[in-house]
Order: C-alpha cells, then structure tokens, then sequence
C-alpha cells in the first residue's frame, strides 16, 4: 500500500458506561430498552446492558467513545428531563481493575467489595488529605480513576458515599459492587 488514508474502517473497541442514580428508589426511571436506544442512536454498537441499574456495554471508535458521556447525559437530559454522569471505562481498563484490587489480593470476602469509578483523575492532594478514619472498619484505597472499597457492613451503612468522595477529590463518581464489576467484565470481554 503506498501513502494515502487506509481504506479499512476505524476500529471499534468495548467500553463499559456506568450511569449514576438511575432506577434508584423510584427515581429517575430510565427502562434499559430506552437506554440501549440511546446508545445506538449516538453512533455505538453491540449495545447491552446489564440489570436496570444504569450499566452498558458498547463497541464505539476511541472518538465516539469519548464523546459518550456528554452525549448520553445530554440524550437522557432532552428525552427523560433528569441529569445523570456517565463514566466510561475500556474493557482493557476494567480488566486493569479487577486485576488491581488491593482489598481482594489481601484475602477480603468479595461481598464487602465495591468499586467507586470517578470521572477524572483526582489531584494527589486531595486523595492525600482524604480521612481515613471517616467510617470504621470501612476502607478505601484510591488507586488511579477508582477509590476500591471494603464495607464490611454493607454499603448503605458506609460514610464512604459518593457525595463524600465528589465533595472530597472534586470529581464525579459512581459505585458499583464487585460481583457486578466482574460480569460487567466478562460481558465487556466476551
């Protein structure tokens, strides 16, 4: 092949999109049909979503794919009126993930474990001045994107919230629990 744009198509990668608070206590009702429309509607492809708590896995070129959480959120915004954050995830990162787990690689029960995704890379300051002491036996390790999670008294009962962590690292976050990490994997890698 001499110079000139390759005629082969952009490669499309897995991605996993996490949305916050939909389908949550009565509020903020989004079916997943509608949901997987949305994505489909953008441009993305072998959309699925796994249980109605806002979790999707897509194929999209790495430009679309970092376009997807505006565009969803602006999507949800003009057809369900209610703002959600979406964070995005590459399967290859979610991999990294489960892999890191510094809670898990200890020996932990996985039914203490969650997952915070945050949408942006927090400042080492902030993590430095997280408190640590802030609800025991709870624990957090901030490693990246992801605050990991041991709640060895469920996560309704942890000051480890998202508020907490938004207000802290001054980011968006979503939580996910470890059994819903690890499908959410095997959906993302096939």
């Amino acid at each position: 092949m001499t110079g000139g744009r390759s005629s082969s198509p952009e490669r499309h990668n897995v991605h996993v999109a996490l949305l916050r608070g939909i389908n949550v206590g009565g509020r903020n009702k989004l079916p997943m049909s509608s949901l997987a429309e949305i994505f489909n509607d953008v441009g993305c492809s072998r959309v699925q979503s796994y249980i109605q708590s806002g979790n999707v896995v897509f194929e999209a070129t790495p430009a679309l794919a970092s376009r997807v959480p505006a565009v969803i959120a602006q999507a949800v915004l003009e057809r369900f009126e209610f703002e959600v954050p979406v964070i995005v995830r590459t399967a290859e990162e979610l991999k990294g993930i489960v892999q890191a787990n510094p809670f898990l690689q200890a020996g932990a029960d996985e039914r203490t474990l969650h997952v915070a995704y945050l949408a942006d890379l927090p400042d080492v300051a902030r993590v430095r001045a997280l408190d640590r002491d802030r609800s025991p036996p709870d624990e957090f390790e901030v490693r990246g994107r992801e605050v990991f999670l041991r709640c060895p008294n469920g996560l309704a009962r942890t000051k480890l919230t998202n508020a907490y962590f938004d207000s802290r690292l001054g980011t968006t976050s979503t939580v996910r629990n470890w059994r819903t990490t690890l499908r959410l994997l095997a959906l993302a890698v096939g």
